[in-house]
Formats: structure tokens, sequence, C-alpha cells
């Protein structure tokens, strides 16, 4: 199946510092920070970054943290969980701004 998103791209992020290493390693060493265990799980970061990646629409994040969640020992329920909690956050987000559309229209109609 050709898409734009081939899954096989995941698995060559690593070479995504070829021709600026510098930044590279900046990089993932800052994201390997970011996923250790701290105040939160490493799990619990997995987690976090599925429901961000699903809300993000990012089908290589998607894959990679529903692989690295499901390898942390989470289940397809929690999995469907997060999925849900993006859902409503991006649902919410979307019709809160609702209130900049009814105070545009209010403008209009005065």
């Amino acid at each position: 199946m050709n898409t734009y998103y081939d899954p096989a791209d995941l698995a060559k992020f690593g070479t995504i510092g070829e021709h600026a290493p510098e930044l590279a390693k900046k990089f993932f060493d800052y994201y390997g920070a970011v996923f250790a265990d701290g105040a939160l799980t490493a799990r619990e970061k997995s987690l976090v970054a599925l429901g961000v990646a699903l809300a993000v629409q990012c089908p290589y994040c998607i894959d990679a943290y529903t692989q690295d969640t499901l390898a942390k020992g989470c289940d397809p329920e929690q999995l469907t969980e997060v999925a849900h909690v993006a859902t409503a956050i991006k649902g919410g987000a979307a019709l809160v701004h609702g209130v900049q559309m009814k105070n545009a229209a209010k403008k209009v109609s005065m």
C-alpha cells in the first residue's frame, strides 16, 4: 500500500541528524532525558506521548508510542482510554473556540 506516511520511515528517524549531527545529538539527548523516569514514570510519559500523538495526528508517533506503551505493560483498554482523552481535549478545544466565533459574530451584528 502506497501512502504518504511510510511506516518503514519510522526506523529511519535516527538518521535525521545526518547533515546536522550537533543539533541531532542535542535533540536526542533532550528527548531521552524527557522520557526517563522522573515525577512521572517512563510508562506514564509514554501514555501522555500517545495522547499527544493522537491529538496532533502524527502517524509515526502514534505507531511508536502504541508500540512503546504496549512494551511498557499497557493494555488495549488503556490505549483506547488515551484515545478518548485526546478526542475529548481536541474536541473541547475546537468547541471552546466557538466563543471566538460568537464574539466575532456579535461584532458584525452590532
